[in-house]
């Protein structure tokens, strides 16, 4: 027994909360952090301090908390407090309730200031699941309800730490030591590395954003990833993260780890993607390179009906006059389906089924409002279908010539300039005059569908990300490759 029950008698457990102004840790910073430390049955010490964010908390947050910026004015930053905070963790057992949210937080304040932090984390949301999995629902508040907990301060760090460490409690009594010590074991266990790494390889891992390689017997590439914490997010490949049969086949196949470190987020999405295309690894079936490239043209027919065409040769400087980008045909006809259906097109004007007198078939079923036979208004129907195509239509490269999109890395110091051009990623550089010194002319590119739609989204703003771009319009420009 004694060794059934080794965490509940030998562990420190952390019970932590945070308050934070938002709910993404790459752009919101922590107001508040309460703690209570529990060992062998009983409290033994507790730990709490409300921390100015550097940032404004906005009023919904204020009224949602009830910290205030006049509260936080005066506190401590997060960089005052780091020392003591991750020794006060030291060798503890960090719980919180979902605690992906908190953890990611606390981790995200240590990799501003340029270091790591790691813990054994145990989470009560997934606790919760394990112990009660005939409930559906393990927020803290349904907790509270369903097992009678005391009532708390909801939403400051310490009433959720006490909300937290009262269901710890209430579980331990009514399931015992044995159940929950079983359920805490599961949950803690750590990633073990596969036979044939290094055990330290976690360690040698970069902290930051970048690709990753992992390499096979006769160096065969397996598998390659991306992520804004290498380290972390390579250990999630040994764990219960990965834990499908694809992944343990990999795992056990896995002799050799290589990394490339990027400056930003975009830099290493790009780069994963000309690596999973260039390179195929075995493992990689997503994001694979389409073969030939389908999408859809609008043309007038000689009643002056729109008609959607199947284009398979793209010409690049005329994205703007396109509808959609699919891997096949197949995937065209079925978009083309769905805009029918929804719309009440006709099937022969959107090239579904043959030319023909009289009417389509969805019209004699009361689907097409009759342009196949005369029945509408021309000047409607073309009306219609442009604004059932509208949120197809590709965007046209919107400079003159070639961009570079700017990343930098406060903590590596690290600077990369993305060339890009026509929604394609041309090369990178890492010094400002290198961008004069390129030679584009004459080189080829090939277009990519995910490139596309990371860029479109990427440069246009739609992520939420405010980058530096330098325009190149002096740059001779790439040869535009279609697939």
């Amino acid at each position: 027994m004694a060794k059934q029950t080794e965490h509940l008698k030998k562990t420190t457990f952390a019970f932590l909360d945070i308050e934070t102004t938002g709910g993404s840790s790459a752009r919101d910073r922590i107001t508040e952090i309460g703690i209570r430390f529990w060992r062998q049955g009983e409290q033994v010490g507790e730990w709490q301090t409300l921390l100015n964010p550097d940032v404004r908390i906005s009023a919904f947050i204020e009224h949602f908390t009830g910290i205030t910026n006049e509260m936080v004015a005066d506190a401590p930053r997060f960089e005052d407090i780091a020392d003591e905070l991750e020794s006060q963790l030291e060798g503890t057992v960090f719980v919180a309730h979902n605690a992906r949210f908190d953890y990611g937080f606390i981790k995200q304040e240590f990799r501003r200031l340029g270091r790591l932090f790691t813990a054994r984390v145990l989470c009560t949301v997934k606790l919760s699941r394990r112990l009660y999995p005939e409930f559906r629902r393990h927020n803290m508040d349904s907790l509270i309800e369903r097992h009678g907990l005391g009532q708390v301060q909801r939403h400051r760090a310490m009433g959720d730490v006490e909300a937290m460490l009262s269901f710890f409690l209430h579980a331990r009594v009514e399931k015992g030591d044995e159940v929950l010590e079983r359920a805490i074991g599961d949950l803690l266990q750590t990633p073990s590395v596969p036979s044939h790494l290094p055990p330290d390889i976690l360690h040698e891992l970069p902290t930051g954003p970048g690709v990753y390689r992992f390499y096979g017997e006769n160096d065969a590439l397996l598998y390659v990833g991306k992520s804004t914490h290498i380290a972390q997010r390579v250990a999630s490949h040994f764990s219960g993260d990965h834990n499908s049969s694809r992944g343990v086949r990999m795992s056990e196949s896995l002799r050799r780890v290589e990394w490339t470190e990027t400056a930003g987020e975009l830099g290493a999405l790009l780069l994963e993607l000309k690596q999973i295309k260039s390179l195929n690894p075995l493992y990689n079936r997503r994001s694979r390179a389409a073969k030939r490239l389908v999408t859809i043209e609008l043309v007038e027919n000689e009643q002056g009906f729109l008609q959607a065409h199947l284009v398979r040769e793209l010409e690049p400087h005329r994205l703007g006059e396109y509808f959609g980008l699919f891997r096949s045909k197949r995937d065209a006809e079925k978009a083309l389906s769905g805009i029918a259906a929804k719309n009440e097109l006709c099937n022969t004007l959107l090239g579904l089924e043959p030319g023909h007198d009289g009417p389509c078939f969805q019209r004699t079923l009361g689907r097409c409002k009759g342009a196949c036979e005369g029945g509408e208004d021309r000047t409607r129907y073309n009306l219609r279908m442009q604004i059932a195509f509208h949120g197809l239509r590709l965007k046209t490269w919107p400079w003159e010539g070639p961009v570079s999109v700017v990343e930098h890395n406060q903590f590596t110091g690290q600077t990369d300039y993305l060339v890009i051009y026509n929604w394609i990623h041309v090369t990178t550089v890492h010094e400002e005059q290198d961008l004069q010194d390129l030679a584009l002319g004459g080189a080829s590119v090939t277009f990519d569908l995910d490139s596309y739609k990371l860029l479109v989204k990427a440069l246009l703003g739609r992520d939420g990300h405010d980058r530096r771009i330098i325009e190149l319009p002096a740059l001779k420009r790439p040869d535009v490759v279609m697939p």
